[in-house]
């Protein structure tokens, strides 16, 4: 990790050594304001994304993630809103190079989906996805109603890192945990209707509850569930201390996952992250996977919470 701030840190310092260079020549004529003005934009560009990239400083920053979405109160267009949700997320994962896999879905009885899990592999994807903790609210004229009115609905997403087994040790007690089996449901071909493969395991002590139908066998599931549960018990350790230190840190914001955290109005084409204060008026365009802008929004709010202007 130090050897990829080291490379960041030359390229800056080439781009701007190149700004310098082209302002000279253009002072004696061999160079134009144009090409000035483009190399300084190139390396402003790379300076703000460096800055941005200094958000991501914790230790769990650079691990994978799972992303979990469920449907709120509301029915059919609840499990709709999900499945839009889920389908944003896929699209920007693909769109930023990262691999995703699916872990669980629970379909909705009309259409969408009721919950679902996904695991998504690639360097920092905990890192830019940590902030879409909380409840996301659709407001739109629903396509369910028939009287065409406009309509509200929720689904919370929860992110947490993948922790691998040698990031950090977890000691789960054989005691604590109860096991279901089930059979899967949602994409997979035939042979997820056929056997009862896919586990729920569901962690006493602290009431997590966490469930895989991804892989072939019952054996498989067990083992992937067990390392979300030991994933999800580390995110947990790290909501605590973060809890503790901002009861310290009385000045900043207090962010807990089940709030709302971003409204997407649709008949009035706007976007809007209610921490950040970022908004954009291209719907379209964020539920297919345009999420960069929030993201780091999100992230350069939390360094220094004060609102973030979006490029209109």
């Amino acid at each position: 990790m130090h050897k990829n701030w080291v490379d960041e840190y030359n390229r800056l310092a080439r781009e701007v050594d190149d700004l310098d260079v082209l302002y000279e020549f253009q002072k004696e004529g061999l160079a134009t304001e144009e090409e000035v003005d483009a190399q300084y934009k190139k390396a402003a560009d790379l300076l703000a994304d460096a800055e941005f990239r200094s958000t991501l400083n914790q230790k769990e920053d650079p691990m994978n993630a799972v992303l979990t979405i469920n449907a709120g109160a509301g029915g059919t267009e609840a499990c709709d809103w999900a499945s839009m949700l889920l389908r944003m997320y896929r699209m920007w994962a693909e769109k930023s190079g990262f691999k995703v896999e699916d872990i669980f879905e629970q379909p909705g009885e009309t259409a969408g989906i009721k919950s679902a899990s996904i695991e998504i592999r690639g360097p920092y994807a905990y890192g830019w996805l940590k902030g879409e903790n909380g409840v996301h609210r659709l407001v739109r004229v629903s396509p369910f109603n028939a009287q065409g009115k406009r309509q509200t609905s929720f689904a919370s997403v929860f992110v947490y890192p993948l922790v691998e087994d040698d990031d950090i040790e977890i000691v789960i007690r054989p005691d604590d945990i109860e096991m279901d089996v089930f059979r899967a449901s949602g994409a997979g071909g035939q042979h997820v209707n056929r056997t009862e493969s896919a586990v729920r395991l569901r962690h006493l002590p602290s009431g997590i509850v966490v469930e895989c139908q991804a892989e072939r066998s019952q054996h498989q599931n067990r083992e992937r569930a067990m390392q979300m549960l030991k994933s999800r018990l580390y995110e947990l350790e790290l909501r605590k201390r973060q809890e503790e230190k901002e009861k310290i840190e009385a000045g900043k914001a207090k962010i807990e996952w089940g709030s709302q955290i971003r409204s997407y109005v649709l008949d009035d084409r706007w976007v809007k992250d209610l921490r950040s204060g970022y908004k954009v008026h291209n719907p379209d365009a964020v539920l297919n996977g345009d999420l960069d802008g929030f993201l780091k929004a999100y992230l350069m709010w939390k360094s220094n919470p004060t609102p973030v202007e979006a490029e209109e």
